[in-house]
């Protein structure tokens, strides 16, 4: 008999399958910024005096320009390359969780809001009539680092820790986390813009509290620009995420108060692609259920990839949606092999009577839960003894059952 051999997969077909796992709307901005610099490097063009975020041009020629010219502009390769690094995992959780066209509008209103911020202080500082500080009108800032740290905020806030290390050397609270990390980069790099990450802060931490609702628009804005011919091609794609929350304020709101639940949404696999620069997150217990986070959509890549497995416990949280979820999870990609015969199963299972004895693993509360988003009784019985208590398949079952 010829004996296995297991090789592992070469440095070029990981890359790939990392790679495939980004959602849509985080690799296209990977390639942006990518290509601009690139771009820039060829042409020699190391200036960027007509593109950075310059409050005096701003505020005297209305250039507003340069607000979103800005973040897509970077200074050096080590700027650009460490900024996708660490948008890679935050975006992706992210565009997880709201969808890419809902993310895409998140991120242009943190790059407005942090603009705002950053004119704010700058006239403040050097208007005011004590000792004036004129520098701050003609500091030249670009780089999508602002962005990163409104993300940091909203992503520390969502994952309900109560500390985190600092590249392992020390735990701080989680709600300062962002401020430390702000001082760490002041005082180990060179030429960084304070005031652009600073604004950044405050914009996540402005979205987190829930200030910025009233101009997050409802879920039909999302839909009618899914479904527009423009975007038709974009929305085909494995990676795009589409937004199919059930939240009818269509906002995230992510400031956790004492007497609310916290979630586990984000409970560690974000900061694993960072392991070797950035602080890993603390181990905490997470709440198992929460009805605040409206996004998932379609999976990534194929039905063995690491990114579907490692969105499972998301999915199994947001059954606590409504219905209205219920019809959006029609548009995740149809189950794989396995899960496909396992609905097989259940039909066959229905059809020899509904007074089959049903596994321990359907508790009392799967059960009314999945009765709450409509299924008969009998069908979720008979759905939760084929997926194994496993909520996730039970699910698809009965959708296919359905259809």
């Amino acid at each position: 008999m010829r004996p296995n051999i297991v090789t592992e997969a070469g440095l070029p077909t990981r890359v790939a399958q990392w790679w495939e796992n980004i959602p849509f709307l985080t690799s296209a901005v990977v390639i942006i910024c990518g290509t601009i610099y690139f771009i820039c490097l060829l042409i020699g063009y190391d200036s960027f005096y007509e593109v950075c975020f310059l409050p005096s041009a701003v505020i005297s020629q209305f250039q507003v320009y340069r607000i979103y010219t800005s973040i897509l502009f970077h200074g050096s390769l080590l700027h650009v390359f460490f900024n996708m690094l660490a948008l890679v995992p935050l975006g992706s959780e992210l565009e997880r969780i709201m969808g890419s066209i809902r993310l895409l509008y998140l991120t242009v209103l943190l790059a407005t809001s942090n603009a705002i911020f950053h004119l704010i202080i700058a006239l403040l500082v050097a208007r005011n009539p004590f000792h004036q500080f004129q520098y701050l009108m003609d500091e030249c800032a670009i780089g999508f680092s602002g962005i990163l740290f409104s993300m940091m905020v909203i992503e520390t806030s969502l994952s309900g820790v109560q500390s985190r290390s600092v590249f392992g050397l020390f735990n701080v609270p989680a709600k300062w986390y962002a401020f430390i990390l702000l001082i760490v980069f002041q005082l180990l790099m060179t030429n960084v813009s304070l005031l652009g990450h600073l604004c950044g802060i405050l914009s996540g931490f402005a979205y987190t509290y829930g200030i910025f609702n009233f101009l997050m628009p409802g879920s039909s804005f999302y839909s009618s620009i899914e479904s527009s011919s423009l975007l038709s091609s974009c929305v085909r794609r494995p990676k795009f995420i589409m937004c199919t929350g059930g939240n009818p304020t269509a906002h995230i709101p992510t400031y956790a108060g004492q007497n609310t639940t916290s979630s586990g949404l984000l409970s560690g696999n974000m900061w694993r692609n960072l392991s070797s620069w950035m602080p890993q997150r603390e181990t905490s217990i997470q709440s198992m259920q929460d009805s605040r986070f409206p996004g998932t959509g379609r999976t990534l890549g194929s039905a063995n990839s690491t990114a579907v497995n490692s969105d499972s416990n998301l999915q199994a949280r947001l059954l606590d949606n409504s219905n209205s979820d219920l019809a959006a999870m029609g548009t995740v990609d149809r189950p794989s092999d396995g899960r496909r015969s396992a609905a097989e199963n259940a039909v066959a299972v229905a059809a020899e009577g509904p007074t089959r004895h049903q596994d321990s693993v359907a508790s009392d509360e799967q059960i009314q839960k999945l009765v709450s988003m409509g299924f008969e009784k009998t069908q979720v019985e008979v759905a939760l003894a084929a997926a194994d208590g496993d909520l996730n398949v039970a699910v698809e079952i009965l959708m296919s059952q359905q259809g």
